[in-house]
């Protein structure tokens, strides 16, 4: 790629929807003249049931029908990937192809493709990733379990409000004073440094009241309650973290991972999920040994 100093990198994946358009323009108004790689995946046999039937009836030999449907596969793919590209620059993006041929398993790859290319972070949408259309708890959700840097997942589709928070709105972090949240604080500093960067500390239902605005290491700390429709539940947590989000016309929400390991345990934290399922704004994951992320 061509060098620009200072430009946050990411891995992007695109698969021709609308949902992963949505996704280019979420990225290009938090992240202008990125560079990206437009990561396209795609599983054998890829060619429709139409296609298939006029090569076979082109081709004599299975090995023949094979290597005629590999060829197709590849082609449209890579036409996929090009359209993702075209699309990118003409948001502002410095952006290139990036083409996998899978068997299953997108989440997993984007995170080895991040572990390859280092980038600042992955961007996914939360539906229309990879051969099927893949809803959130699939492709996104795998992904933000063990990509190694931070997974940014774009929902669609989004409100009028919520899309006009994006060039200039507030980051939001979820904050418990975990190695997790430090994290996650440290990324979103790093990656909008422009941007008014502000800690969300969730207080549980019947737990001891706190200020309404508190300093953790100099650092303002602004503290909600969770309903009492869903208790201690971090369920309720997630719906304070959007509903405060919503409320302060939050460009995105970060939230940290407590992962304890280089291949974090299967079940990331129940509020991270539940901020990705509930914000209905983009959700940036950060997983807690994120090495940029301080």
């Amino acid at each position: 790629m061509n060098a620009r100093p200072h430009a946050v990198c990411a891995i992007v994946g695109y698969d021709g929807s609308p949902e992963a358009s949505a996704v280019i323009d979420v990225g290009a108004a938090l992240f202008p003249q990125a560079r990206v790689w437009m990561t396209h995946m795609w599983s054998p046999p890829f060619a429709s049931e139409t296609l298939r039937r006029r090569l076979w009836a082109g081709t004599g030999h299975v090995d023949d029908f094979v290597d005629a449907i590999e060829r197709e596969g590849e082609r449209e793919a890579a036409r996929i990937a090009g359209v993702g590209v075209t699309l990118a620059k003409a948001a502002g993006w410095d952006a290139e192809p990036l083409v996998r041929r899978i068997y299953g398993g997108e989440g997993l790859e984007f995170a080895q493709l991040a572990e390859k290319y280092d980038p600042d972070l992955v961007l996914l949408g939360s539906r229309g990733l990879g051969g099927t259309s893949a809803a959130l708890g699939s492709v996104s959700d795998v992904a933000a379990h063990y990509t190694p840097r931070p997974v940014l997942v774009a929902p669609h589709p989004m409100l009028i409000a919520e899309q006009e928070a994006l060039p200039a709105g507030p980051v939001l972090v979820g904050w418990d004073g975990s190695l997790g949240a430090e994290a996650a604080y440290g990324t979103a500093v790093r990656l909008f440094p422009a941007r008014e960067v502000l800690l969300v500390h969730v207080e549980q239902a019947g737990g001891e009241p706190h200020p309404g605005v508190a300093e953790d290491g100099g650092r303002e700390v602004v503290t909600v309650r969770a309903g009492h429709r869903h208790g201690r539940s971090a369920h309720a947590v997630a719906e304070a973290l959007a509903g405060t989000a919503r409320k302060r016309g939050a460009a995105l929400l970060v939230v940290g991972t407590q992962g304890r390991s280089m291949v974090r345990e299967m079940l990331i934290g129940s509020v991270t999920m539940g901020t990705l399922h509930l914000a209905h704004r983009p959700v940036m994951v950060v997983p807690r040994r994120d090495p940029t992320s301080t």
